[in-house]
């Protein structure tokens, strides 16, 4: 026990400062076009509108404790401009070996509680799991909060990218996973399919929740690894039309991907704390997304 709290206080040194070059080389892209402004401006709008009475905070008991004991801390994984990116990282207690990785991406709320016991639950299925944090350290307890972290977020997706690329970093290279997934939820849905965009020969597994699409053949041909999805049929801010078109064009592409609508679910339905939790699309989705992640990140299923 004591040689695995060791190995993860060593890691968070060496990821900062390995963390430091990577994010020189991933700072000088240009912004965004008008056009993809205006864009991402109705997406924040249309998040917003499906938020509106949500809360941030679920019941004690609405996200079940991890399998097997887990460790955790709070974890430098990279470096922004001006600070340092904190994440939130938990792994089995028992580990003796390296394990494989899951990339975990919040809500718009940010990295809350909630995110980190959903995290904890990864741990505990046996992967080294961080969530990222997107907002610098701040989280939402309002709708209106979210909405303009999110809105600072959309209007810099450089620096989201660059972020999410250190750690892909800190997973392969400090934490040594043999093999690296990504996950999300609303937000972190959409920046979970933007991180296998952006690694798309490297990351081995893509689930998203709920999160912003992509239908351009030209960038969805690029992925390689398999993808799991998840929709509701009664979601406003995401179209049925649109994930129905997503799906077939990952089908003609010949890709393996797997993306399921849930007819009477509606947007963030996998969430404990909101008006739209959908205790039944909730538990089938995790338990195929677990299914899903075995398969993908343990050598030994495949």
């Amino acid at each position: 026990m004591a040689r695995i709290d060791l190995v993860i206080k060593a890691l968070a040194v060496v990821a900062v400062a390995a963390a430091a070059l990577l994010a020189a080389c991933n700072r000088a892209e240009p912004p965004a076009s008008g056009a993809a402004s205006s864009s991402a401006s109705g997406t924040v709008a249309a998040t917003a509108a499906e938020h509106a009475h949500d809360a941030p905070t679920p019941s004690p008991l609405a996200v079940p404790p991890p399998k097997v004991p887990v460790l955790e801390q709070e974890l430098a994984y990279g470096e922004a401009q001006k600070r340092n990116l904190v994440g939130f990282l938990s792994m089995p207690k028992d580990a003796a070996e390296p394990l494989p990785g899951v990339l975990v991406i919040h809500e718009w709320w940010g990295l809350n509680d909630n995110i980190k016991a959903m995290t904890r639950r990864l741990a505990g299925e046996g992967y080294v799991a961080l969530a990222v944090d997107l907002y610098g350290g701040a989280t939402a307890d309002t709708p209106e909060k979210a909405q303009a972290l999110m809105t600072a977020l959309v209007s810099d997706p450089d620096s989201a990218r660059a972020n999410l690329h250190q750690a892909y970093e800190y997973l392969e290279k400090y934490a040594l996973a043999p093999r690296i997934g990504s996950i999300g939820w609303c937000l972190g849905g959409g920046w979970s399919l933007q991180t296998a965009l952006m690694l798309p020969n490297e990351l081995d597994a893509m689930v998203m929740y709920y999160g912003q699409i992509v239908k351009a053949d030209s960038e969805l041909e690029t992925l390689q690894m398999p993808l799991l999805g998840f929709f509701g049929g009664l979601d406003e801010s995401i179209p049925v039309r649109d994930v129905q078109d997503f799906r077939q064009s990952l089908q003609a592409l010949g890709k393996k991907a797997e993306i399921l609508i849930y007819p009477g679910a509606k947007h963030a339905f996998a969430n404990p704390s909101g008006g739209n939790y959908d205790e039944k699309a909730a538990t089938e989705s995790w338990e195929k997304t677990l299914a899903f992640l075995h398969e993908n990140l343990n050598p030994a299923a495949r």
